[in-house]
């Protein structure tokens, strides 16, 4: 994956503030920024691209970060901007409304649109990821998109949690992806914004087709990945529980390469191998183990298991005792 990393403490104390308000115009739409700490400013930030989509998680001091009128006049990249809270807080002020974030808030804004947020309060750390879409890419009408931003948006549940996630898990390990996997990527994001921002709306119709079944697909995924421990989750409980018909199910996962019993199956199977790799769970017996995660018969996850890795589950145990 193509990744920039920016960070203060790689110049002087002196250099460190301009340097950041350098990389901040040169990555994102120009802001004015300001921060009591520019003396010896202490950030660190990360540019993943995903095609057209950027992703940025950062670490930094308190600043004061404003995008007036005239910046937009002299430049204006045309893109919605959405920024997930972490750690610490921030604020906001845009036309006559303001508003505060908390870890797993949402803040979002238009780069076409005034706006002015205080990033963190005195001797706080903030930590945040943020991700930068183009207007045209969004899966709503702009002007529907432009009514989303500033309302309350939550990472705690629904669309906003499965959002959170996908940044949270793409941000925390890259290694794992190629650089032709940045713009596929790219497009799940583009995705779950435009489910959050019609979600908030309570526009889904605005969706369009494809990005409503790749959404969907998603949150069936977290749905499956949260129920693993039930040794009733089966095709038809998920279909219930997304109010669609098992066939529509069915058709959902066709181009996933992949059934959802046998996904069931092979996410159940993965906890139980690394429950069993797992010292400190030595001394619980495999069937317990097994049951744990909606195995309800010993010996057909005795033979899953064998199937899938190659030896039994006892025996997998046992080799995971041996020094390496």
């Amino acid at each position: 994956m193509i990744e920039m990393v920016h960070r203060t403490e790689d110049f002087p104390p002196a250099e460190r503030f301009e340097r950041w308000r350098e990389w901040m115009g040169n990555t994102h739409a120009p802001v004015d920024l300001s921060s009591e700490h520019a003396a010896d400013f202490h950030a660190h930030k990360r540019t993943l691209l995903l095609g057209a989509v950027t992703v940025w998680p950062s670490t930094v001091q308190p600043l004061l970060s404003r995008r007036t009128a005239k910046l937009i006049r002299r430049s204006d990249p045309e893109s919605y901007n959405l920024t997930l809270v972490l750690e610490g807080t921030a604020g906001a002020s845009w036309n006559d409304q303001e508003a505060e974030y908390r870890p797993y808030d949402l803040h979002s804004q238009n780069s076409s649109q005034p706006c002015t947020v205080q990033v963190g309060r005195p001797d706080q750390i903030v930590r945040c990821v943020g991700v930068e879409i183009p207007k045209d890419l969004l899966a709503l009408p702009r002007r529907s998109a432009d009514r989303a931003i500033g309302r309350p948006l939550s990472a705690r549940d629904g669309v906003g949690a499965l959002l959170a996630g996908f940044l949270t898990g793409l941000s925390a390990d890259t290694a794992r992806y190629r650089p032709t996997d940045g713009p596929r990527l790219g497009a799940v994001l583009v995705d779950l914004a435009s489910a959050l921002f019609a979600h908030t709306l309570d526009a889904d119709r605005g969706l369009s087709p494809e990005a409503h079944r790749r959404t969907l697909t998603l949150s069936i995924r977290a749905f499956i990945n949260r129920n693993l421990q039930n040794p009733n989750l089966t095709p038809q409980t998920v279909a219930a529980a997304h109010q669609i018909s098992t066939s529509y199910l069915y058709r959902l996962f066709q181009d996933e390469d992949v059934t959802v019993g046998a996904l069931i199956r092979h996410q159940r199977l993965e906890r139980a191998r690394q429950d069993l790799a797992d010292p400190a769970q030595h001394e619980i017996p495999v069937r317990d183990l097994a049951a744990r995660w909606g195995f309800t018969h010993h010996s057909a996850f005795t033979r899953a298991f064998r199937n899938a890795y190659g030896t039994p589950p006892s025996d997998y145990r046992e080799a995971m005792r041996q020094p390496r």
